[in-house]
Order: C-alpha cells, then structure tokens, then sequence
C-alpha cells in the first residue's frame, strides 16, 4: 500500500520531481492537473499497438484520430484528422478531405501520407488492435493498396466487405485510427518495426497532448501541443500516478497531493460525501455485466430452464442497495449510449414463476449449479446475492470464486457452468456487441472464441440476423433490426443480462471539465480547468 511516505519518495525519485517536490498537502500547481489510478496495466504508448483499459484513455488526449466524437458532444461523429468524407455508393470507397491546420509535435504539418501509413501499420505491425481494421478485409498483402493518398490532403480507402458506412467511421474513430508522424516513426525504425519500440515511450502526435513521459507502474506525463487543431488545452500538463490502492488515493485527494481519483471504491465514496473541497460525480459507462450460461449442459440448452433463472435474479434489490449508484439495471447486450440501445428490462425476480417453469422443463425439485465468479467485490457480492435469491426457486448455486485472470481463461475454454462477468465494446457500433453476443457460426472446439461460442450458442436465425444488420446502409432500418436482436437475445439467449454500470469520479471542488464517456476512449483531458 502506498503511504504519504510512499508517494513523497515517488515523488522524489521520478521525472515528477519538480512537479511534485514540494511542501507536504501543498496543492498541485495551477496548470497541472494530477490523477491517480492504478495504471500498471500500460504495456505501449504506440496507438498502434495499445489497447489496454487506461492506454486508451490517456492516449485518446494524446493522438487525434481520422474522425473522432469529441467533449462538446460526445454523441456525434465528427472530423478529427479529417474535416470532410463522402461515401460511395456502394459504400465500398471512402473519401476523407483532411484539415490543412495541422501539425505535429515536431512542427511539420499532418499530410495524408501520415494518415495511410498510420492506418496502414497497425495491419502491418498486427498487435492486438489490428483486428479492428482486419475485419474490413485488409492484410499485409492488400493494405497498402486500398489505403492510399492521391495528394498531400485527401486520404482514399477502400474495403473488402458489405458493412454499413457507420460501423466503418466507428472504427476510424477508435485510438487505432490515429495519426502519427511517419518521417518520425520511420526515422526511429529498429528491426522493420515501423517504429514500434520507439513509440512505446515516445509521441509523434498532433493532438492534444504530447506524451513526456510513461513510466511503467509508475507515472503518465503529458503537455499540451500547440498544434491541435482546436487551440491549445486549458491545462497545460496532465499526470497520471500508479496509485493501486483505493484508501491511499482518498487520502492524497482529501489532502491535495492530486486532483482525480479515478480508483475510488464506496467505502473510500462514502465518507467523502461531508467534505467540501471534494466532489463526486457519476458518469454512464458502456459495460454489460451478466451471468453467461453454458449451453454444453443440457440443462441449460433447455429455454424454459434459462427462463426460470432470469427470473431467480433480484436485480433491483441489488441496484438499489450494495450497487446503489454504481449500476443501473438493464437487460439487453446493447448498453445505453450506443447506436440503437433500447430500454428493456422484461425479468424481475419471481421464485413462484421459475419455479413453475422449471417443473414445466422436468426440474421439480431444482438442481445444483456452479457459479464462477471473480474473487472482488462487486462481482463476489453479486454472485451471494444470486446465490441466495436462486435457492429461494430450488437452484442450489455453489460458487466458485478465482481471481481474474483464471476466471476469463477458463470462461474462454467453455469449462463453465455459469459464469458472472462483464464486457465492454470494442468501439462505438452496435456490431462490436452484436457480432460476440449473438452471433456464431461455428460451434466447433477450433472456432474463433465470440460470447456466443463460448457458451454453445449457436442459432442460425441470429447469424443471420446478425450478418443483415452490420450491412444495412440504412439507418432507420438496421436501428430497427438491432432492437429486434437485442430483445431475441435477452429472451432467448443464454445470458442473464443485470446491468450497466457507472464511472464514478472524485475530484478537488477547484477542478472542473472532466467528464468521461461511456467508453475509454472518450475521457478528455483538453476541457479541464482548475482555479
């Protein structure tokens, strides 16, 4: 655990010395803004390559992106490296007129030959975000000639498969989609790397903010670029500190060792209530926790049997007392906030209904089920209280509870009966849930890993159903088909879907303008202010 003595030699011994060198519970200078979280799960600052859970949120204020949904209205899809795009008809060929007011970090302006090489080595280089851009039928061997620049401010692309234009512009929109200065990254290449290794701890950016520093388990430091497209950010340097324990980050946020804390749990939110020089705030976030059910047990193929547990689930009880604003109820894959999410909660718990269905199915007497669940709280909380509410309908649940990391391996190898988790979309289209939550077409030990597979569902109406809404053009029309999904897979899917949960943020009563979205890449730095 980190103590006050902890963070002074911290302090004391990183690059943040001069920031933070100073006298104890002095507060954080005036145009710096300081976070603290646990960040050990950093592993690149390369946009290309990064997609862990706090890369993405502080790399989202360090490179723009060819479009982008930003602060001032985080529900419209706007240019970010480009100003203008057209579409072709065939939707096949997209068009993007990039802005002429930009420059990177180094000076030298952003031409669309950055733009084609960025999007283009994340395919090249395939780490983990490449299948974003992968699934519109770029490789290694084609993606340098569907993406293409015909002059210094119009970037052309074209793709392989029959998407809809909004799922293409979500993912050009993802931290992946970001520009990089190719004379820098090249000038730094090791080993034909397209200068991976150097941009793991370096920027070459026009957003925001350049990086100056990441040390791992240790610190994030960013300043403010000049050359961003919308002016300079309103504070001028941005720290994130690797502090992992709740407590020690409600101390130095009560003491104004930092600004935000973004790790804080109810018993540090609570006591924070009295104090005035702090504020804390609730924000939606994009995350679907559900109980998933393994279909390989024939018990749980049986529709009426996966009915009755949807009703053997108090989820009100539980969001109006030990999930009291951390989660709201909700029961469809889509969470609120992204294209087409409906507001349907159908299932209330109701012993003497599953009951009934459980005898309908030939389980009169109940059954014994296995419950795996992560060790922490809420998930161990949640799984109790489903454990009590389900034998109160003859389900005997047993818990097994492991840490995170068994617990998605074994998930992932289908060694489940029931499993309680969450998920998170991958970007902002409905198919980022869509194409995992209902849609598999293979069910065989060797086929790519979906939600879907992993529990054995496997239902060729909603592969179809599926594959017609990711293609649709039209708007109005694959709204309406992503409604009729959700609400055939709540039904009728092996999911007990509960909730959607919220970020909540704690933050000194000086500092204002930070107001995260529903997903990591939409937490902005830039509108921050602090008097």
């Amino acid at each position: 655990m980190l103590n006050r003595r902890d963070f002074a030699l911290l302090a004391a011994t990183s690059p943040l010395a001069a920031l933070l060198g100073r006298a104890a519970n002095a507060a954080t200078p005036k145009d710096s803004v300081v976070f603290a979280s646990q960040i050990d799960d950093v592993i690149t600052c390369d946009p290309g390559e990064a997609y862990e859970i706090t890369a993405q949120i502080f790399l989202s204020s360090v490179y723009d992106r060819l479009v982008r949904y930003e602060a001032e209205d985080m529900t419209k899809l706007v240019g970010g490296v480009a100003e203008s795009w057209t579409v072709s008809p065939d939707a096949k060929t997209y068009t993007f007129a990039l802005r002429t007011n930009q420059k990177f970090e180094s000076g030298a302006p952003v031409t669309a030959d950055d733009m084609a090489f960025s999007l283009q080595r994340v395919v090249l280089m395939n780490k983990t975000p490449a299948f974003l851009f992968t699934q519109l039928g770029w490789n290694k061997d084609n993606v340098r000639d569907l993406i293409t620049a015909p002059d210094a401010h119009t970037l052309q692309f074209k793709i392989n498969e029959d998407f809809a234009p909004t799922l293409v512009l979500n993912l050009m929109a993802t931290v992946a989609a970001s520009v990089v200065e190719k004379k820098v990254a090249m000038a730094n290449e090791a080993n034909g790397d397209l200068g991976n290794t150097w941009l793991k701890t370096h920027s070459a950016t026009s957003g925001p903010y350049r990086l100056v520093s990441w040390k791992a388990n240790e610190s994030v430091t960013m300043e403010a670029n000049p050359g961003y497209h919308l002016g300079l950010a309103k504070t001028k340097r941005v720290v994130i500190l690797h502090v992992p324990e709740p407590g020690s980050q409600r101390l130095q946020l009560e003491k104004g060792d930092i600004d935000i804390a973004l790790s804080l749990q109810p018993d540090q939110l609570k006591p924070l209530a009295g104090n005035k020089d702090v504020k804390v705030e609730s924000f939606p976030y994009s995350g679907t926790w559900y109980i998933g059910l393994n279909m390989g047990d024939p018990r749980l193929k049986n529709p009426k049997v996966r009915l009755a547990l949807k009703y053997l689930v108090d989820y009100h009880g539980m969001a109006n007392s030990f999930l009291k604003g951390r989660f709201e109820v909700h029961q469809t894959f889509l969470p609120i906030g992204l294209f087409s999410a409906i507001e349907y909660d159908p299932y209330k718990f109701d012993p003497a209904k599953a009951k009934a269905l459980l005898a309908e199915a030939g389980y009169p007497d109940g059954f014994e089920l296995r419950l795996s669940t992560s060790n922490i709280s809420p998930q161990i909380d949640m799984a109790q209280s489903v454990q009590q509410t389900m034998g109160q309908g003859g389900v005997k649940v047993n818990i097994v509870s492991t840490d995170q990391k068994q617990l998605v391996t074994e998930f992932r190898a289908r060694k489940f009966q029931a499993t309680l988790i969450s998920w998170t979309p991958d970007y902002l289209d409905p198919h980022t849930n869509a194409s995992t939550f209902a849609f598999n077409d293979n069910d065989s030990d060797d086929a790519p890993h979906p939600l879907a597979w992993r529990c054995h569902y496997f239902d060729t109406a909603m592969n179809a159903k599926t594959t017609a809404a990711v293609k649709e053009v039209d708007p109005v029309k694959r709204k309406a088909m992503y409604e009729e999904l959700q609400k055939n897979v709540t039904d009728d899917g092996p999911y007990i879907l509960m909730f959607q949960p919220a970020n909540e943020i704690a933050r000194r009563a000086s500092v204002k303008g930070y107001e995260p979205g529903i997903v990591e890449d939409l937490y902005f730095f830039r509108t921050i202010t602090k008097s």
